[in-house]
């Protein structure tokens, strides 16, 4: 996933380019409107694949309310804004512009990822059938699993652990991710229910090997015969 870093102020910019490609993602940043839009393809540049755009409101040039409008107005690139302006009336208005969350500094960068990986999961449309992972079927609309055609029954924080897994399979993905997404950025209970909830989701798959752990990491989907 690509994302736009719209940061005037390197101090902040810096630090935050690194933790989203911690988590992952490709970042390009920029420091103003215009190579905001440019970047979308909106101001006359060339599109430059961009899934999301990380706002930043007080920019040099453009104002972030204007560059969120003309972002809206031509392009259906998700838009979180992410601004120390934390007035009711700012936020209303950045939403009425068509943001897609509004974000406040300071934040963390586990619940910035949150937010992020929510918004493209609103934003997104689900695939039209079920996806296959080898013999492993999972349809998130009806949030039915099935392994060799043979459905399993799971409980709802189970599929949704399946089902992050499964947006990327192969890839890994960090404890600390699994807890924010599946449970709560802000969850303070025990990290072990993690673990009891891969025990319960392999010996329900019938494979171990369908979840592998990367040891001092987190997880991944795999490909169990």
């Amino acid at each position: 996933m690509h994302l736009l870093v719209v940061e005037d102020d390197e101090a902040i910019a810096v630090p935050l380019v690194r933790g989203l490609e911690r988590s992952g993602y490709e970042v390009t940043h920029v420091a103003t409107g215009r190579a905001a839009l440019d970047a979308v393809g909106v101001g006359g540049g060339v599109d430059g694949g961009v899934d999301l755009v990380l706002l930043d409101l007080g920019l040099p040039d453009l104002d972030g309310y204007e560059v969120c409008r003309r972002l809206r107005a031509a392009s259906g690139v998700p838009v979180i804004v992410v601004t120390a302006r934390g007035d009711e009336g700012d936020r209303v208005l950045g939403l009425e512009l068509g943001a897609d969350d509004y974000v406040v500094k300071p934040f963390g960068i586990r619940e910035l990822v949150a937010r992020v990986r929510a918004v493209s999961r609103r934003t997104v449309p689900e695939p039209a059938g079920p996806q296959r992972v080898g013999a492993l079927e999972i349809d998130r609309r009806t949030r039915r699993v099935a392994v060799g055609g043979h459905e399993v029954a799971l409980a709802p924080k189970e599929f949704e652990l399946l089902a992050l897994l499964a947006d990327d399979p192969g890839a890994v993905v960090g404890r600390a991710e699994i807890m924010d997404e599946v449970w709560d950025p802000h969850w303070y209970g025990p990290t072990k229910t993690l673990d009891v909830h891969v025990a319960s989701l392999r010996r329900k798959l019938g494979d171990p090997r369908w979840i592998e752990t990367v040891r001092g990491v987190g997880f991944r989907l795999g490909t169990a015969p």
